[in-house]
């Protein structure tokens, strides 16, 4: 038996034929930056997410520098970020020149709601991450970023099609910052991302941003960068889109499955909410004590799995930052993440499931 984490070569032949397809269209066309393909894109998310602006861009990564620079955030200033997420979060921050303020997070990843005491002065903005695809209380959270008139810059990488309220992850905070790699929901066939903001100064400065600074050729009205999208990316975007709404049933179903296998086992802590609205089942992500061990064991019957994260950023070298982050680190010693994607058969399933009862037997 071998039951990968995420096999992303199991995409289904229709969906094959459809990418190989357009392929080709964009290959006859002869346009490999910009054109159509990237203005479908945008509007197919803004329609899709309810955005006025989306603007595409290289990658989430860059979405999250290009977010801070538009709001003119640099030395000296000081921005709020979860201790447990993924390396971007925090490198953006640094790579803009300002410091990045580490705060602990929930038992579910989720910065903490008492993040305000990291306010100084400097404080400029926060940037809540929507971590595994579940959304950070929003509505709370940007009550109160506004009446300490700071910016919310949210990290929606994983939380592509997550609505709260009716309103989108990402469609929040003054910018909202997608990541299409390839292992996400919504994923492109390479590098890829978006910045979305309802506020046309915002989007008019990210535009100009990634693209050298220029509204048209050879006319540069401030220090840019080559942030775009490539067309070819944006054809596949595309494509995959037709497909989200029934992926996502997938992971849904799947998770479910999890949820009623797993309940009732003492030694687990299972994802809350996975199932509801705010969440997109990006990953399914259970803690034990004997992480270790159960994954060892997984592994030794052929279902591979994975860690998000095994270090918390303030714990490492380059973003080394003193403080309580209890709940963070116990997320990376104890976190394990089980195979959750629209690939995997029923038989497959059932078998991981099968595996994790016995191993808790």
């Amino acid at each position: 038996m071998n039951i990968p984490f995420l096999d992303l070569g199991r995409l289904e032949e229709s969906l094959k034929s459809r990418l190989k397809s357009k392929f080709s269209e964009v290959l006859e066309t002869g346009v490999f930056s910009g054109g159509k393909e990237v203005q479908v894109l945008e509007e197919s998310i803004s329609n899709f997410l309810n955005s006025k602006y989306s603007n595409p861009c290289a990658n989430g990564t860059d979405a999250l520098e290009l977010a801070l620079r538009a709001l003119g955030i640099g030395p000296e200033d000081e921005v709020i970020v979860p201790a447990m997420t993924w390396v971007s979060t925090a490198e953006a921050v640094v790579l803009v020149g300002a410091k990045p303020v580490f705060w602990d997070t929930d038992q579910q990843g989720l910065i903490r709601e008492d993040w305000d005491k990291a306010i100084s002065s400097k404080t400029k903005a926060i940037i809540p991450v929507h971590l595994y695809g579940k959304m950070v209380g929003m509505a709370s959270l940007m009550e109160k970023a506004k009446k300490l008139k700071i910016a919310v810059i949210e990290d929606a990488a994983q939380a592509f099609g997550a609505f709260q309220n009716g309103k989108a992850a990402g469609t929040w905070g003054e910018v909202g910052c997608l990541s299409f790699y390839p292992t996400k929901n919504l994923g492109a066939l390479g590098e890829a991302g978006m910045c979305l903001t309802q506020n046309s100064e915002i989007a008019k400065n990210i535009r100009l941003l990634l693209n050298h600074g220029q509204p048209v050729r050879d006319q540069h009205e401030l220090v840019g960068r080559n942030s775009r999208i490539d067309t070819l990316q944006a054809a596949f975007l595309n494509v995959m889109l037709e497909d989200f709404d029934e992926n996502q049933k997938r992971r849904k179903a799947i998770a479910k499955k999890y949820l009623e296998a797993f309940d009732g086992i003492a030694e687990l802590i299972l994802p809350k909410g996975i199932l509801a609205e705010d969440h997109n089942a990006h990953l399914f992500v259970i803690q034990a004590d004997r992480r270790d061990e159960l994954r060892s064991f997984l592994e030794a019957n052929g279902v591979g799995t994975a860690v998000h994260y095994p270090m918390i950023l303030p714990d490492m070298k380059s973003y080394a930052s003193a403080g309580d982050f209890f709940n963070a680190r116990i997320l990376a010693k104890n976190g394990l993440s089980l195979p959750l994607n629209p690939y995997l058969s029923e038989n497959e399933v059932s078998q991981i499931v099968d595996l994790v009862l016995k191993f808790f037997r």
